[in-house]
């Protein structure tokens, strides 16, 4: 690890357990190696470091949007943490390249179907890029979910630690059973993730997919200590 890498990840690891309470165990599920998907819920900023912290010294990246690199600040540290950037709005090749030849090098590639942040940590309807990448690649999906983190802005100006919470799912492969991946099918394979990490998350948080039937039509699960 680079002495840059080094110090973002002490810098950052010592803020959030100034800053929060953080109940991130389940992380340690994740396997050691292999490449990976990691499926995720995009609350806010929190969400990234708290990835980064508990996977280490697992290489990890991700998919954000361009635009930060036009911060000097926000380039530097996305870098830092080997981030692709993501032009959003249309098909970004370069980046579909990047991220499954970083699955080819065994790394975890974090995706967030709901392609932007909540805010208020209520799931929102996915986009399809992650059922593209794990057809692509083979590469199994891990469903991760945060929740607790929605309110740091509110608790920050009180002195107040955020209670963050993450919890882990089964680990699955989509599998299309011999249908044709057309739109349709796609975006069924993708709620079909985000109903996993609904399944994951407190009631109040599920949104768009509280009263979505959870479908597992194209999920092979795969025992965790298999990966």
């Amino acid at each position: 690890m680079s002495f840059q890498a080094q110090f973002v990840q002490t810098t950052f690891k010592g803020l959030l357990h100034i800053l929060c309470k953080l109940d991130a165990d389940q992380l340690k599920q994740v396997p050691q190696k292999g490449p990976l998907l990691v499926a995720v819920n995009h609350v806010n900023f929190l969400d990234l470091p708290v990835m980064h912290t508990h996977l280490y010294p697992r290489p990890i990246t991700g998919f954000v949007k361009a635009d930060h690199w036009e911060n000097w600040y926000s380039r530097w540290l996305f870098d830092v943490w080997n981030a692709i950037p993501l032009q959003r709005g249309e098909a970004d090749m370069a980046a579909i390249r990047r991220g499954l030849e970083a699955l080819e090098r065994g790394e975890i590639l974090g995706i967030a179907p709901e392609g932007t942040r909540t805010g208020d940590g209520r799931l929102q309807k996915a986009h399809p890029g992650i059922v593209i990448m794990a057809l692509k690649s083979g590469a199994p999906i891990l469903p991760v979910a945060y929740w607790g983190g929605e309110v740091f802005w509110d608790n920050f100006p009180k002195l107040r630690r955020t209670e963050f919470h993450v919890g882990v799912g089964r680990p699955f492969r989509l599998n299309a059973g011999g249908k044709r991946v057309n739109r349709e099918i796609r975006q069924q394979m993708a709620d079909a993730v985000m109903c996993q990490i609904a399944s994951l998350l407190p009631p109040q948080y599920r949104g768009y997919y509280a009263d979505l039937p959870a479908s597992e039509t194209f999920l092979d699960f795969v025992p965790i200590e298999e990966l």
